[in-house]
């Protein structure tokens, strides 16, 4: 087996411990908002969607800055960085006493981790080019994995333990991925040209010379509107799966298998998608992916049971695993070798401001026409995202 491949299946072992952690608790957030309560007298829905936005605008701020560090010093450190910094983070949010303090510690979590990007760009600087394709779609069935895995395991961990054992969980899981990259992961890592200019510029060179790729930041807006999508009922499927569950006691449970089987399915189709984008082009494959995935959502608004949205989902989550892979080759594509941390930071930014501004159009669209548009508003976003698919992104080089 070659080097590189040994390498890229640790890394994307890595991806699989790290989704799982944070998908443990991240469906539950609002629940625990809830049980905290608040110090302020603002509401606990305000401060549901505050624990969302506030990780997403304080990674949206830190992800460049961290990219162009790992392109300079490397992309291993910068994700054990990522992984340690939050095991600490998380394991103190299990002592959290409001949702203030609750907020603070996920703003803290944006700041540190960001393990998605960390990993990404150093799995694209590990394969040859040939392979981005492949790679990318090892790692988005990692992610996928974990995503899948998550929030199952998470909903019955709440349901028994409570929801504060969920963030031990996670500091525990992050820990383990922070030292299998520390111990087996061996990087060659060789500096990107030009990373003896002077900091700050260093950063605004790094940045510009990734943006002045073609192609580069159109695969931004498009990353920015895909999460947006997704991130606008992300504060709301606990509640709407609620709503359509007759048995409250196992609320959790259900949620939790909502959000895993949309991720499971996407597992069982991102790697697919990601060889087939190597022969046909990636382009195309995103356009068909975000066509589906429209095509899919809007029936969701007019569901009335839960095995119908269970089934919608699925249908989704297949979709979707033609988007993941898509965009990140795209990336790798457009911009030069070296380049693997700046270009997967800036990407990173986009999907966190997503985070940080999905949450509150949700509750726009909730409180003026109710929950059961935020599927429709989705749908309407992965529509414009497979026109500008489409239309306007150039054909990758090879």
């Amino acid at each position: 087996m070659p080097s590189w491949k040994r390498s890229l299946y640790v890394i994307a072992f890595s991806q699989v411990i790290a989704a799982t952690g944070f998908a443990l608790f991240f469906p539950y957030l609002p629940f625990y908002v809830k049980e905290l309560g608040t110090r302020t007298g603002l509401s606990t829905e305000f401060w549901a969607g505050a624990v969302f936005s506030a990780q997403g605008l304080s990674m949206m701020i830190a992800s460049p800055f961290w990219g162009v560090l790992a392109d300079r010093y490397g992309r291993k450190l910068m994700a054990e960085r990522a992984f340690f910094g939050g095991s600490v983070v998380i394991f103190l949010m299990a002592f959290a006493r409001s949702a203030e303090e609750l907020t603070i510690l996920r703003a803290l979590q944006g700041l540190v981790t960001g393990t998605v990007a960390a990993l990404t760009a150093l799995a694209a600087s590990t394969v040859p080019r040939e392979e981005v394709g492949y790679a990318m779609g090892l790692m988005q069935s990692g992610f996928w994995i974990g995503i899948s895995a998550g929030p199952l395991l998470g909903g019955m961990i709440a349901d028994r333990l409570g929801y504060r054992s969920l963030f031990f969980f996670t500091s525990s899981l992050l820990l383990l991925g922070g030292l299998l990259l520390l111990l087996v992961v061996h990087e060659e890592f060789t500096p990107s040209a030009g990373t003896d200019i002077e900091l700050p510029f260093g950063f605004l060179k790094d940045w510009w010379t990734v943006l002045r790729s073609p192609g580069v930041a159109l695969v931004y807006l498009i990353r920015f509107l895909v999460q947006t999508g997704g991130n606008i009922l992300m504060p709301f499927i606990p509640l709407f799966a609620a709503a359509l569950l007759a048995n409250s006691a196992s609320v959790n449970t259900f949620t939790g298998g909502v959000v895993s089987i949309s991720s499971a399915a996407t597992v069982a189709t991102t790697a697919y998608f990601g060889r087939l984008g190597d022969k046909i082009g990636h382009r195309k494959v995103l356009a068909i992916g975000a066509l589906l995935s429209a095509l899919f959502y809007f029936p969701q608004s007019l569901v009335t049971s839960g095995w119908q949205l269970l089934v919608l989902q699925a249908l989704t989550g297949a979709a979707t695993g033609a988007i993941a892979p898509s965009m990140v080759a795209l990336l790798a594509k457009y911009v030069r070798p070296g380049m693997e941390g700046a270009v997967y930071g800036l990407d990173n930014s986009m999907v966190s401001a997503s985070r940080a501004v999905a949450p509150m159009i949700g509750a726009w669209v909730v409180m003026l026409f109710g929950i059961r548009w935020t599927f429709a508003v989705t749908g309407a976003v992965f529509l414009v995202v497979a026109g500008v698919s489409a239309l306007w992104l150039p054909e990758e080089g090879s």
